[in-house]
């Protein structure tokens, strides 16, 4: 349903997306993930015929960005960063508006304005000014608008910027509820949002898509930094004394202490090369091993360590 092909959007010298190329499924939920200034909203507002890009290509809905910027509006929903509503208008009398603006049919404009706002818990808010709303409801609007024209591509910038935790919460969920039929693209900088809601994921910085794949794969790939997990009964400093002295041992951390019990994270070098070395160290100092378990990275951790220009080894 979108396909983009090396675009590249300047600003005179500044290059804000950089021969970027990615492609979004039909019904499927894609994460954009990156830090502020990373090349999200400029992709995004791209794609919704929002700003031109300086060279490449892209389409949505089978339609050409630049040839068909028309077609391509009347297929899409556009949550942006920062939603353009009306204060001082109602909120169904707002909805109606914004239907009428993308050409929804005069005859089906107060059914469809009805349905969005059931779909987004918004109907109990229809005698309210958007003025007198709280964010987490206005963000609902904002939904609610871009939902307004049945649209077949969804594109949320930033959802669920500015909300509290409970608002954060049910966006997710309503957002969660909209896949399905619909591809959605949706840009975040809050790892467990990305993780919770999509089912693949790119990364970008600088303007450069620096991985792109699902979060499980993402985590296999980046597992070979070979954390592993050891509960061990011994004093303290000579356990780590001695899982330190492990042959590819890079990093030996103490994440949790219980008398003479404690847990130990031990990262290596070379992927997992080193971890059947530590039950031959645990022993060697007649202590007790009651636990060796690899370690998962989160999505956080893949996140950081791309963003760092360490080495992904596939």
């Amino acid at each position: 349903m979108i396909e983009v092909e090396r675009l590249t959007k300047t600003y005179g010298d500044a290059r804000g997306i950089d021969d970027i190329t990615f492609s979004v499924g039909k019904g499927e939920i894609l994460g954009f993930l990156g830090p502020n200034g990373a090349g999200k909203t400029t992709t995004m507002r791209i794609l919704t015929c929002f700003m031109s890009a300086s060279s490449g290509s892209a389409k949505v809905a089978g339609y050409d960005i630049f040839e068909d910027s028309l077609k391509v509006r009347s297929k899409i929903g556009y949550l942006p960063e920062t939603v353009p509503l009306y204060t001082d208008m109602q909120v169904p009398v707002y909805l109606k508006f914004v239907a009428g603006l993308k050409d929804v049919p005069w005859k089906k404009i107060n059914h469809k304005v009805a349905e969005v706002m059931e779909q987004v818990g918004l109907t109990h808010m229809a005698h309210k000014f958007i003025g007198e709303l709280s964010k987490g409801y206005r963000q609902r609007v904002g939904l609610a608008q871009a939902l307004v024209n049945d649209p077949e591509v969804l594109i949320l910038d930033e959802p669920t910027i500015g909300l509290d935790p409970k608002q954060i919460v049910e966006i997710r969920s309503l957002i969660k509820g909209l896949g399905g039929g619909r591809t959605i693209m949706l840009s975040s900088h809050i790892l467990p949002e990305v993780s919770m809601l999509c089912e693949r994921v790119i990364i970008i910085d600088e303007g450069k898509i620096k991985a792109m794949d699902t979060p499980d794969n993402l985590m296999s790939r980046l597992h070979a930094a070979g954390r592993v997990q050891a509960r061990i009964d011994g004093p303290k400093e000579k356990v780590l004394k001695a899982l330190r002295e492990i042959g590819g041992a890079k990093k030996v951390d103490v994440v949790s202490d219980s008398g003479a019990t404690s847990m130990y994270v031990v990262e290596f070098a070379d992927g997992k090369a080193g971890a059947h070395l530590i039950p031959r160290a645990v022993t060697s100092g007649g202590w007790d091993l009651h636990e060796l378990t690899p370690m998962r990275l989160s999505l956080e951790d893949i996140f950081i360590r791309i963003v760092t220009e360490e080495e992904i080894k596939q």
